[in-house]
């Protein structure tokens, strides 16, 4: 089982669950982060962690979320490994509580 990244985080990305992670799994794209489902050991850090409460296991993602499991594992592929915390999008708490915006995915 891997931790997956889903539609909560889009526009947010926050990067508390950067900060935790013992094997730098997660990857950064314009707007998003992910999980590299082959980096990840299922240390469940990064749950508690991410504020858009955005990061389940694979097992529990909400159904109406699946789709972020495949798409966690085609981006990580294509991007680079983030490794330290960042600050968020200048306007992050905003876009916190929309829903829906995997329409607003930037693939990069």
């Amino acid at each position: 089982m891997t931790y997956v990244v889903t539609e909560s985080c889009i526009r947010c990305k926050y990067t508390d669950c950067v900060d935790v992670c013992p094997v730098d799994c997660f990857r950064e794209g314009p707007n998003f982060l992910v999980i590299d489902p082959d980096e990840c050991i299922d240390c469940t850090l990064c749950v508690a962690e991410c504020p858009a409460e955005a990061i389940f296991a694979e097992d529990d993602v909400p159904e109406n979320q699946r789709a972020f499991i495949a798409i966690n594992a085609e981006l990580a592929k294509l991007w680079k490994p983030l490794i330290e915390r960042k600050d968020p999008p200048a306007d992050a708490d905003e876009w916190k509580e929309v829903m829906p915006k995997a329409h607003l995915l930037d693939r990069g």
